[in-house]
């Protein structure tokens, strides 16, 4: 059983940082795909960015050059390096592990306000 636990959520100011983690309690995390996904209140939930067990990395255009996705085997965690926010990046934010089956994360709030 894969079961995702994320962190680093919180409120922020318009043009912050901020850093998601993902830790993964499963045997053979390396083989794992990987990616993050978030949901905006009234929205469904959408794709941010994936990265695979070879490490090709996708990134949505809507983030791209400001949210950069990286993973550490050795960890077993993927983070999501979040710059220059925006209020629309406002959402929960969903953890997701691939391998036969799907798995995710509890969810974690980020919030972009002045």
């Amino acid at each position: 059983q894969v079961q995702l636990v994320e962190f680093g959520g919180g409120s922020v100011l318009p043009g912050g940082p901020l850093r998601l983690s993902c830790v993964v309690s499963a045997n053979a995390f390396s083989s794992l795909g990987m990616g993050w996904y978030r949901q905006a209140p009234g929205k469904q939930r959408e794709l941010v960015a994936t990265i695979t067990s070879g490490r090709r990395i996708i990134v949505v255009d809507s983030v791209k050059g400001r949210f950069t996705i990286t993973r550490d085997n050795a960890k077993n965690t993927v983070y999501l390096r979040m710059d220059d926010l925006k209020p629309e990046d406002t959402a929960v934010y969903y953890c997701h592990a691939l391998d036969y089956n799907t798995f995710w994360g509890q969810g974690t709030q980020v919030t972009v306000s002045s």
